[in-house]
């Protein structure tokens, strides 16, 4: 078995938090996985993300998480490094999946707060801290208040930054003064953790600012976009960024806000991808695709 890929310190660039194709709710389309995975990379992303949001994580059996990270890693090949989602509930399941992943090559893991329970900020270090102790790979914080309905202040992330296999943030707050306080606290680490950007639209002010890249979901259909707007970000190339950055914006307006819910940036994404002829845009339940009527109006 080849050698995993070890995460650069700092990480840096543009993951792609990947979608998760489909044939049917208990079966992975593999032709489709095939296809995206090899997009990616050709296009230049420096890292694929299983199991986030934009991966339906939250729906898939634990037999179908299993069969994605190994499919993955299995195709991506040590290209580029593969980095997977262990947000639970349970400590022990995410411990778990974690030694799966190790298993399987993959780079690092991936946690949100663990949801249900809302936690204060210690209980919040103490779960960071204990988690991070049992795992086989460094791990990632996931700050998805949106979802998890608990939010990891900068505060709480400078503390935990101090620990050995806690190595960066993605922040996915969409809270601009939250980055930024992120990213004044975090100075004297910056060549140590990084802080990475979820919402697309932010890309580029994140790493004008000092952060360290972004988790962009859009990358998933556009990579080159992302990567070339990621490369003009850190050069300070201000005309390419302007440039980029409309096109990003343009995306941000005609797909992830054709829909009413709090899922249709996911769902206009997917639906993007099948027109572009990536993979199918079947959701597992309880999302469903848009409408054939409200999918016709997507120009890729």
């Amino acid at each position: 078995m080849s050698k995993r890929i070890e995460i650069p310190t700092p990480y840096r660039g543009v993951i792609t938090p990947m979608v998760t194709p489909l044939l049917d709710e208990e079966t992975i389309d593999t032709a489709g996985l095939t296809r995206l995975v090899n997009h990616l990379i050709e296009g230049g992303v420096h890292g694929i993300f299983v199991l986030g949001t934009s991966g339906e994580a939250p729906s898939l059996s634990y037999k179908l998480k299993h069969e994605l990270i190994e499919r993955t890693c299995d195709i991506v090949h040590q290209r580029i490094p593969v980095l997977v989602g262990i947000s639970d509930s349970s400590l022990a399941e995410s411990i778990s999946l974690a030694k799966f992943s190790e298993k399987n090559n993959a780079s690092t893991v991936v946690a949100t707060p663990p949801f249900y329970f809302g936690l204060n900020r210690q209980e919040l270090i103490r779960y960071y801290q204990k988690l991070a102790d049992q795992l086989p790979l460094p791990l990632f914080l996931y700050n998805l208040p949106a979802q998890t309905k608990v939010m990891i202040e900068a505060s709480t992330v400078q503390t935990l930054a101090s620990h050995p296999n806690i190595i960066g943030i993605k922040d996915s707050s969409g809270n601009a003064p939250h980055f930024n306080t992120l990213l004044h606290l975090l100075q004297e680490q910056k060549e140590t953790f990084s802080v990475f950007a979820g919402p697309d639209e932010m890309l580029s002010t994140a790493v004008l600012m000092g952060g360290h890249g972004g988790v962009n979901s859009g990358s998933n259909l556009y990579p080159k976009l992302f990567v070339e707007l990621y490369h003009a970000s850190v050069n300070g190339d201000m005309n390419r960024v302007l440039s980029l950055q409309k096109e990003v914006m343009q995306m941000s307006v005609g797909i992830y806000q054709l829909g009413d819910t709090g899922a249709s940036f996911l769902k206009g994404l997917k639906a993007a991808m099948s027109v572009a002829g990536l993979c199918d845009d079947l959701m597992l339940s309880p999302l469903m695709p848009f409408e054939s009527e409200k999918k016709s109006v997507i120009k890729i």
